[in-house]
């Protein structure tokens, strides 16, 4: 939703938007602008940190910044205006007070960000801690006939009508056509409304040129999950719980209490799994992609449900039902300075190996740079978490909220085994499955870990079995 308003001719307002899945407020992260600053439409002002990630918001008007409504490190409402821009510079001067005059009914001290009385971030469902700030009603300028149309249309996400009919978009869309250079008022629209969707960007950009990737987060704004080095005498440093780790904490606990837990463990003989993966990084039809024992473990866990599709379901309370999924959102669990975070690869179960593997690397550069979307953390229907990479043997997991199963994956370590009947030195790993003990009964939880099991141990089953 993008919420902007005109509050003159000259000054525009842009609202804090509704950036996924009906979240109702975010933290100024950093802003990338100042007041005087010049600004084209399309060009990130900010980052903001929702509940589920990180999110870079960009302006769908051109002009100069006239103010700054909250400081970096202020939790904003959904729907409040964090930036005026001055829409027509030049054309006198610019009078503070009345381009934002419902700024006056709640000032911010810039100076004071941490103030106890700032509003703490909050999960969705949960409510809103209590405060003594409290949440204005919104009063619109009140405008006659066609003005007060096009403020409606562009808080419905439509953008206003504006004389030199600029092609309809929401924020996030031209910021993607920006990046691929792309010019909208060429592109075909085909959303409702004449508004020009991703697809439409997308399809646009397909026949000049590949994608261009879009610039990392910049690394100040990348903040540490762990304090830097405490001041000489200071024993305890707190930390406030909110965005990402506020999330994690608040779906880790719900799936703990909530989904019955029972967790299976499994040492495995993975040699040949590795030397599949060496061959595979020498096959010229995987040139370009990460190859990695991640990847044919993904895949075998993919065969697995295919094996026995009943692990891949959902505990639906409200309407007492167990929702059987014909579809497989691999989750891979994903430790960012953020937090935790489980991007999915959206139907992975129909997707070669190939596909999988570039699938999972820009899942996996993404998360790093900070820039995984609430969309690609939606919709998940099971998990892998590689602990292995840690150097730990394995864990109990615990699972994503919603789903119903999620597989550990320990280090890979060379040992003595017995194999042929002869004691010798392999490659051995050790997996770890826990499963929802409503949807998931110990048979058919022990059949899916067996089933990962047997293919690492002999990967030619990803042929046999599929």
């Amino acid at each position: 939703m993008t919420t902007m308003t005109e509050t003159s001719a000259r000054f525009r307002e842009f609202k804090m938007p509704d950036v996924g899945e009906g979240l109702t407020e975010a933290e100024i992260l950093k802003w990338f602008v100042q007041p005087g600053d010049t600004v084209t439409d399309g060009q990130v002002v900010c980052e903001v940190e929702t509940a589920k990630a990180a999110v870079e918001l960009p302006i769908p008007f051109d002009g100069v910044v006239h103010e700054l409504r909250f400081p970096e490190g202020t939790t904003v409402d959904v729907g409040e205006v964090i930036i005026a821009v001055d829409v027509a510079p030049g054309s006198g001067d610019a009078p503070a007070a009345e381009s934002a005059p419902a700024v006056v009914r709640q000032p911010v001290a810039p100076a004071e960000p941490e103030a106890p009385k700032g509003r703490q971030p909050v999960l969705v469902g949960y409510g809103v801690a209590e405060s003594s700030t409290k949440r204005r009603a919104r009063k619109g300028v009140e405008v006659p006939g066609p003005a007060a149309a096009a403020i409606q249309a562009e808080i419905n996400g439509h953008g206003a009508v504006v004389p030199e009919s600029r092609p309809l978009a929401k924020p996030p869309v031209r910021k993607l056509a920006k990046d691929l250079g792309i010019d909208l008022a060429t592109v075909t629209p085909t959303g409702e409304g004449g508004i020009i969707t991703r697809e439409d960007v997308h399809a646009a950009a397909a026949p000049v040129a590949a994608e261009v990737p879009a610039p990392p987060a910049p690394a100040a704004v990348q903040a540490p999950a762990v304090p830097v080095e405490a001041a000489a005498g200071v024993r305890e440093t707190r930390i406030p719980i909110k965005g990402v780790r506020r999330a994690m904490a608040q779906a880790m606990v719900g799936s703990a209490f909530t989904a019955p837990h029972v967790t299976e463990f499994v040492t495995v003989d993975v040699t040949r799994t590795m030397k599949l993966v060496a061959e595979l990084k020498e096959d010229k039809d995987m040139a370009g992609v990460r190859i990695n024992p991640l990847l044919i473990i993904a895949k075998a866990l993919l065969v697995a449900i295919r094996r026995n599709p009943e692990i891949n379901a959902a505990w639906d309370e409200a309407a007492q039902e167990i929702v059987r999924k014909h579809y497989v959102n691999l989750g891979i669990a994903a430790a960012t300075p953020r937090g935790l975070i489980v991007p999915n690869i959206k139907d992975a179960h129909d997707k070669t190996l190939p596909q999988l593997a570039a699938a999972l690397g820009e899942l996996v550069s993404t998360a790093r740079e900070g820039r995984t979307s609430p969309a690609a953390m939606a919709g998940g229907t099971v998990t892998i978490t590689n602990v292995g990479v840690f150097g730990v043997d394995t864990g109990t997991p615990i699972l994503n909220s919603g789903e119903s199963a999620i597989l550990a994956v320990g280090a890979i370590k060379l040992q003595p085994w017995v194999h042929k009947g002869k004691v010798k030195p392999r490659q051995v790993t050790t997996l770890a499955l826990s499963f929802d003990h409503r949807l998931v009964d110990g048979e058919l939880g022990s059949k899916v870990l067996a089933d990962v099991a047997a293919i690492l141990e002999q990967p030619k089953r990803l042929i046999t079995w599929a």
